[in-house]
């Protein structure tokens, strides 16, 4: 068994420095909180540079499927920059619960080729259709979906997270042959008018609401017959939620039953696994901002952080960070590796990061004092983001459970 890498390489510093170059010019908090008040599911334009035109959507997509051919740990490294910035983006829907699902299908067949590319290419967005606190682990989720003999699917998957904006959606079910995975395409992937070439995100239909985009002189977005997304209100603005209702959908099977179960198993342990470091990235701009508004806000002719009493908190907090990193890093080399610790370092990592990122945003409304509650100072979307993560792709507790049993550690006797 090797020793984890936990350090970064130079090619991860900078692909870290350009994504933190992007976004800080794209997506400063004032810019994520006027998107948390608009009714698009995430930002296209900001979403076309990042996955298209620097490649970060396909980091996982071997170069011959239209990829990168990276890792997790580069992934992992975008996935940090994003929690720092809270950005309203489908990276972890799309390029890592999607994509990592069609990896796990047979990549020699066409249409899963098709569809890899398209993600990969950042011209199609995609989401796979399950309650986004599904954990990893375990036997495969119930499907909630049927299909028929002719591939069409029939019912609700609820709190699906980037279903709204999504062209292609990869949703379980099972028919007349078992358990199966399923590819919902809401829009035409051509590689000329591909979703992804204009600054409208597809979507599929919606109750009152027209078949066009919002956009003023976009083009026209067919809706799918069946496919309803019903936008749900989440707590975390950032990062949508919506209910899946197919009525007799057309769809096209992409594996059968043991090759299916284990893409979608794959796809949850990569995304558990890779949402570590959103919340590693989220915690560390929390402290870093704490420490900066510390410094600044006088209080008895002092600065507060210089208070004993808060520089005991930020120190703990930084401790927590530390091993927070550690974890994460973990977590992403095993997945990048391949590695049979995988279960156990992601475990480990959702198990501990999870918290640490719920302590940090806490915190830093707290240490911000009033300013810190008001809707015009972005702690908010961090602290719900980590709210949200928190029961993301599996509960702390959860993960705890699962990593007792894989390490062979019993509860005590009740």
């Amino acid at each position: 068994m090797s020793t984890p890498d936990l350090l970064y390489s130079e090619a991860e510093d900078d692909l870290r420095a350009a994504v933190r170059s992007l976004l800080a010019d794209r997506c400063p908090p004032s810019a994520v909180l006027a998107e948390a008040e608009g009714h698009r599911p995430y930002d296209p334009a900001l979403w076309r540079s990042l996955a298209a035109e620097m490649g970060t959507a396909g980091l996982l997509v071997p170069d011959k499927l239209g990829g990168q051919g990276a890792t997790a740990r580069e992934a992992a490294v975008v996935l940090e920059e994003l929690g720092r910035a809270v950005a309203p983006v489908p990276y972890l829907s799309s390029a890592v619960l999607a994509t990592t699902a069609l990896l796990g299908c047979d990549t020699d067949e066409q249409h899963v080729a098709r569809l890899l590319g398209a993600l990969a290419t950042g011209r199609a967005v995609g989401a796979l259709a399950l309650p986004l606190s599904t954990p990893p682990g375990g036997a495969a989720p119930p499907a909630t979906v049927t299909a028929r003999g002719d591939g069409a699917l029939t019912g609700r998957v609820a709190a699906v997270a980037g279903a709204a904006g999504a062209e292609v959606l990869l949703v379980p079910a099972e028919g007349p042959d078992g358990y199966g995975l399923y590819a919902v395409e809401t829009a035409a992937l051509g590689a000329a008018g591909a979703p992804g070439a204009t600054d409208t995100p597809g979507t599929a239909e919606t109750p009152g609401a027209p078949d066009t985009a919002e956009t003023p002189g976009a083009p026209a977005v067919p809706a799918v017959p069946g496919v309803t997304v019903e936008p749900l209100t989440p707590l975390d603005l950032t990062r949508p939620l919506a209910a899946l209702h197919l009525t007799a959908a057309p769809a096209r099977r992409l594996a059968g039953p043991d090759r299916a179960r284990a893409a979608v198993g794959r796809a949850l342990t990569a995304g558990a696994g890779l949402l570590a470091s959103e919340q590693l990235g989220l915690a560390e701009w929390c402290l870093t901002e704490t420490v900066r508004h510390t410094k600044e806000r006088h209080q008895f002719g002092r600065p507060i952080g210089s208070f004993q009493a808060l520089k005991h908190r930020m120190a703990g907090l930084w401790l927590e960070l530390v091993s927070a990193r550690a974890a994460a890093r973990h977590a992403a080399d095993a997945l990048a590796a391949d590695s049979p610790e995988v279960p156990v370092a992601v475990a480990v990592a959702q198990a501990y990061c999870a918290r640490v990122a719920v302590h940090a945003a806490q915190e830093c409304v707290q240490l911000h004092g009033g300013i810190g509650m008001t809707w015009e100072h972005p702690a908010h979307l961090y602290l719900k983001r980590a709210k949200s993560d928190e029961i993301a792709l599996g509960t702390p507790g959860r993960h705890r459970e699962a990593l007792a049993g894989l390490v062979d550690l019993p509860a005590p006797a009740g």
